[in-house]
């Protein structure tokens, strides 16, 4: 049987590697998830993801994720939580609940603070440093607030053939109180159906929530496209919807994973990093561009 795990961006390399080493031993594709995108919130030097997230307008890091077993169908996800470590874990915990399985803002830190998740203040002085910084520029410069939206997100299969998928990040950097993207909503920033595949996206959240993308690529999937194809298809389509219909449109990446083991990538921008771990391919990160047709690693290209 295959098992495989694929992440967006080059920071998911080590949660990666950990998730790979659980699923060659056996692990369920719920726990290596979980444990890979908890090493990519608990370091601070990735500053879209976890602690040191890079803060709101009012200077507070509130988090958005998401979790979703490909079996049951089963999600949960928290949006704009505070001051809780790990907001994957928090999502999982949700996805196990036949109601209210979505909760936001204060209900979420209050079901995190019943279930006895770890408090913790997620704002480093880094990120208050760069947060001020930041601040004089849109002041003094009418400087754009708004970069930094690099979603961790990932999905993976294990030896069972079960998959599941996860998302985490601080959004939109400087974005207004109680802003919520895609990330963690079920088929914009993820979906997986452990009978097709699973698919998870990164970029510009309002505008991949015009599309459901990464229900999109699962459908595609499930029509018989490859997982190459559907990525791309899925993000040129809304690509080119989306220029036509308000002349512009922000960052849209994403990978995703049959339930056969096969995987894909596709991005509107220059390049993108991903990663990806399979059975027969060690943790390896790959780029991807708006071009197509190929992933380069390093000094190979794996074409497609």
């Amino acid at each position: 049987m295959k098992w495989g795990i694929i992440a967006t961006w080059e920071m998911a390399l080590e949660g990666v590697t950990k998730g790979f080493n659980g699923l060659k031993n056996g692990m369920s594709c719920d726990n290596a998830i979980e444990e890979a995108i908890k090493i990519v919130e608990d370091n601070p030097k990735y500053k879209s993801v976890g602690y040191g997230g890079l803060p709101n307008e009012d200077c507070e890091v509130e988090l958005d994720a998401a979790f979703m077993n490909g079996d049951t169908l089963s999600i949960g996800a928290v949006a704009g939580i505070r001051n809780f470590k790990n907001p994957i874990s928090i999502a999982r915990q949700l996805s196990n609940e036949r109601f209210n399985c979505f909760l936001v803002g204060f209900g979420a830190e209050k079901y995190a603070l019943g279930k006895g998740f770890e408090e913790r203040n997620m704002l480093t002085k880094e990120s208050i440093n760069i947060y001020e910084e930041k601040r004089r520029k849109v002041i003094e410069e009418e400087f754009n607030p708004y970069e930094g939206h690099d979603t961790v997100g990932m999905v993976s299969l294990d030896v069972e053939g079960k998959m599941c998928a996860g998302t985490s990040t601080s959004g939109l950097f400087m974005k207004r109180k109680g802003r919520v993207g895609d990330s963690p909503i079920p088929g914009s920033g993820f979906y997986v159906d452990s009978c097709i595949g699973g698919a998870v996206a990164t970029g510009l959240g309002e505008d991949i929530m015009k599309g459901c993308i990464s229900y999109e690529i699962v459908r595609l999937m499930g029509e018989g496209h490859s997982p190459s194809e559907a990525a791309e298809k899925a993000v040129k389509d809304l690509n080119d919807r989306l220029l036509k219909r308000q002349g512009k449109v922000g960052d849209i990446s994403v990978v995703c994973m049959n339930n056969k083991g096969e995987w894909g990538a596709a991005t509107n921008i220059e390049e993108f990093s991903f990663v990806i771990a399979t059975n027969d391919l060690p943790p390896t990160v790959y780029l991807v561009s708006n071009k197509g047709g190929e992933y380069i690693e390093r000094n190979k290209i794996y074409r497609y």
